[in-house]
């Protein structure tokens, strides 16, 4: 089945635009969209915010503990906060950092999650995805850099997974317990929380990414069952690739 879709420039935006970059992130938060570092010439700290009701730009005034500028982060919200994890920091040097952001009084606070029980902490990475669903972040992939000094960068693709949920004033890791063949390592793909209309059970959806060469491959992870299965799609499918986006609307 093929779905007509329509692009439309805003070209009567006002407000100050962000400088162009790329390696950023942006969330939405009801009319808002929040878009996070980035880098063009260096890597950037700045937080920009577009009003969709009202095409304008506007920089908030942040507080608090404001993190250093980064790039290829985990970027998500549950609609009343932001997290951020991880990204590159500078070449060849990646963070393990976890950050808040409040997007009503635009408060940011460094968090130190508590460690999963049979697991360590996260380790550093760059082009994770960060994703939100049912209550908990889901962290997934990413690239690692195995050398101790960054100049000697020693890549290590990564296929493990996290959630992170907040209880009792809390952020808790946990490392569930994979019932199944896993995904490839990679970095760079998308992951998106999913309930269907015939199977209502709750997954997310990983597409693409990077290990050495570009990824096409399209995954579940069923959260009750902690299984991942590869989905055998039908239809003309998209060249493989790294560095896209892709959102749930609706049942698409």
């Amino acid at each position: 089945m093929t779905t007509k879709v329509q692009w439309k420039r805003l070209d009567t935006t006002t407000g100050s635009s962000p400088k162009p970059r790329h390696g950023h992130r942006a969330v939405a938060v009801k009319d808002l969209i929040i878009i996070f570092g980035g880098g063009n010439d260096g890597i950037v700290e700045d937080l920009n915010v577009f009003n969709c009701a009202t095409n304008q730009w506007f920089q908030p005034l942040v507080k608090g503990d404001i993190p250093t500028g980064c790039a290829a982060f985990g970027f998500a919200t549950d609609g009343s906060r932001i997290l951020v994890f991880g990204g590159m920091v500078e070449y060849g040097k990646y963070s393990a950092d976890l950050w808040e952001l409040n997007p009503i009084t635009w408060q940011w606070r460094k968090i130190k999650g508590r460690p999963p029980k049979i697991a360590p902490l996260p380790c550093a990475r760059l082009g994770h995805t960060l994703t939100y669903f049912d209550g908990k972040y889901y962290l997934f992939g990413g690239l690692a850099n195995d050398s101790k000094d960054p100049k000697q960068n020693v890549p290590r693709y990564l296929n493990d997974l996290y959630t992170l949920e907040f209880k009792s004033n809390n952020y808790l890791w946990e490392q569930p317990i994979i019932r199944s063949t896993q995904p490839m390592e990679r970095e760079s793909h998308t992951c998106v929380g999913y309930r269907g209309q015939n199977d209502s059970r709750s997954k997310l959806i990983v597409y693409g990414g990077m290990n050495g060469h570009r990824l096409g491959d399209i995954w579940n992870y069923y959260i009750d069952l902690s299984q991942w299965t590869q989905i055998v799609a039908t239809g003309l499918a998209p060249q493989q690739r790294s560095l896209h986006s892709s959102v749930i609307i609706g049942h698409r």
